[in-house]
Formats: C-alpha cells, structure tokens, sequence
C-alpha cells in the first residue's frame, strides 16, 4: 500500500466528524489493505498538498452506469484538499490498485449527482436511508441536492491508463 492509512477527514466544514467514524476508518483501511472486499469501500491514496508524502484513507465508491464517483461526506476533509490539489490518486479496491484522474463537479452538476445517481443508489441499499441520514448525518444529500452540493464536494473518478 502506497501510504500509510490514517484519517483524512480530520476536521471538515461541518464541523468534528464523530468518533464512530475514525474507529470505522481504522478497521476498514486494515480490512480493505488486507484485500478483503468491503461492499463499495475503497482505498484513496493522494498526495498531500503541503507534505506531498502519500496519505490513504477509505472512501466509498459510487459506481453506476459504469462511472465512478467519490463524495466529501464531511465537507472539507483533508483528502477532499489534497485530491483537489491534486487531480489524481490510487483507487485501491480489494488487491486492486489503480491509478485514477478525479474531476470535481461544479454545484450544479453535484447536485445533479446527488438527486440522479446518489439518492437512487441509497435508496435502493437496505438501510441506506437511514445510514445517509441517521449515522452520517448527512440527510441533506436526500432531501435538499442543491444545499447539499454546498457541503459536499464530489469528485468523478476516470482511469489514467
């Protein structure tokens, strides 16, 4: 694995992200570096925008149509800056690595995102709605896409190959 995993999501716009989620993060990035499959998660692995030193962090992947997304579920986290500074990372699914390029979608094509792709794709998981909106807090992706586009950044993943 290209760096070590740790939490990217340090402090976003939304404020502390909850404990829950960094003990997740932990046990995820060990299972998802071991090669265990683990639903849509992945790993990011980016470069940091200031250290330039690799930094890896699990994320969930979006796949519909054969188009790749990944969302700042926490705003303004660190590995939203750096894929931001960026442009590019190693998508890690599995025993999978691969090079990807990330665009981020403007507010308006985020919000197309979230009311098109995201809100079909959680409605259709079980528990999706209540994991959207009761253990990420983030109700708004549902709810309201346009106020959500404002906090949630959302990057399109394309292979670099």
């Amino acid at each position: 694995m290209a760096g070590q995993v740790e939490s990217q999501i340090e402090v976003g716009d939304r404020g502390r992200v909850p404990g829950f989620v960094r003990f997740f993060n932990g046990v995820t990035g060990k299972l998802i570096g071991a090669g265990v499959p683990m639903g849509p998660n992945a790993l990011l692995t980016v470069r940091g925008r200031k250290s330039g030193a690799s930094r890896t962090t699990p994320v969930s992947v979006i796949e519909v149509g054969g188009r790749r997304w990944v969302q700042g579920t926490w705003g303004e986290s660190h590995w939203v800056r750096n894929l931001r500074a960026a442009g590019e990372a190693t998508l890690t699914m599995g025993k999978r690595a691969q090079p990807v390029k990330a665009a981020e979608l403007t507010r308006e094509e985020a919000a197309m995102f979230f009311s098109d792709v995201l809100g079909p794709y959680v409605r259709k998981m079980p528990f999706g709605t209540f994991l959207i909106g009761s253990v990420l807090q983030s109700r708004d992706i549902l709810d309201d896409p346009r106020a959500a586009a404002e906090r949630h950044p959302v990057f399109e993943l394309h292979s670099a190959d």
